[in-house]
């Protein structure tokens, strides 16, 4: 928890489970015991494959559909609440817009919709637009706006009103690098001026990158919590990547016992190699056969585990 500081989201054994057929007796448990908190100020991740529940939990904090059992809050108050949605900026996923408004009177429309005044609005506008990327597009009809545009500007109305809590599912969808990149720097902002950003993404590099923790759900359980760095030390196994100088056939031959390892060309005389493995006592005997047939090291590392290499991982241990 930063400084202390309450929750901005907290849920404790959320459960939804929905009913079909003809008599509604068949069920389907969308979301099952899911604990959680959202510390204020942080840009928190939400991962899952299609059907891992992501939506339904975003669905019951925003009080679009009630849960099943458990509780649920926003900024200390009953989620759905309008106590709670009076503090939330929403971009939904494949967002549409009214084609015969510009981004000035989407702004203007949303805004209203929020509960502020036209001058409130117009006063706000400017940079708001030119923080997304949309200075000098301000006057033009969205029906010609890219996905890329409007996802910028579905960005701008879900931070019009100053929410302490901004929910964005697929932020980036359609948006090219330079505007990823421009969207992550908005977001930390936002960070830095203590609103919390609770989003979903399908693109892990992207969660990677810009998130300070990450919850990664799976057929509606939670399956971990925590920043990248500790969902990558939680999983063993981190390849082991050495740089080598030698003869090749001499490596090739001691790999031969190694036959989960990689081997590729590097710089001129020399190679690289990436072996999976755990133990010290493993990594001492692969050094010592290199040695043996006068292969020189010349760097030895742990490589790093990806968000994506994690998330696979963790999430095929849990489907077996």
């Amino acid at each position: 928890m930063s400084n202390g500081a309450a929750p901005v989201i907290e849920t404790s054994g959320l459960s939804k489970t929905w009913r079909s057929g003809i008599f509604r007796r068949t069920r389907f448990q969308a979301l099952n015991n899911v604990t959680l908190q959202v510390p204020q100020g942080t840009i928190y991740g939400l991962l899952g494959p299609n059907g891992a529940g992501k939506t339904t939990l975003i669905k019951i904090l925003l009080g679009i559909i009630s849960r099943t059992a458990g509780t649920a809050s926003v900024l200390g108050h009953p989620a759905g609440s309008m106590a709670a949605r009076r503090q939330i900026g929403y971009l939904p996923e494949n967002h549409r817009l009214p084609r015969h408004l510009s981004a000035n009177t989407a702004l203007e429309y949303y805004g209203s919709l929020s509960g502020m005044t036209m001058s409130q609005i117009r006063a706000a506008r400017p940079l708001l637009l030119e923080q997304v990327g949309l200075k000098g597009r301000e006057r033009e009809r969205v029906s010609g706006y890219s996905k890329g545009m409007l996802q910028r500007l579905g960005l701008a109305q879900a931070m019009l009103h100053k929410p302490r809590l901004i929910v964005l599912d697929e932020p980036t969808d359609g948006v090219d690098p330079v505007g990823r990149r421009e969207i992550r720097d908005v977001l930390r902002q936002l960070a830095a001026e203590g609103h919390t950003i609770f989003l979903n993404s399908h693109l892990l590099q992207e969660i990677e990158l810009i998130c300070t923790q990450v919850a990664i759900l799976n057929k509606g359980q939670l399956l971990r919590t925590g920043t990248v760095q500790e969902l990558t030390k939680a999983i063993k196994g981190a390849p082991l990547q050495l740089q080598l100088f030698g003869d090749r056939p001499s490596i090739e031959q001691v790999l031969a016992g190694w036959p989960a390892a990689t081997l590729r060309e590097a710089a001129p005389g020399a190679c690289e190699i990436e072996v999976p493995i755990t133990e010290q006592q493993d990594a001492d005997r692969l050094i010592d056969a290199l040695r043996a047939r006068g292969v020189s090291i010349f760097r030895m590392a742990r490589r790093e585990r990806t968000l994506e290499e994690v998330f696979m991982t963790i999430v095929g241990e849990a489907s077996r």
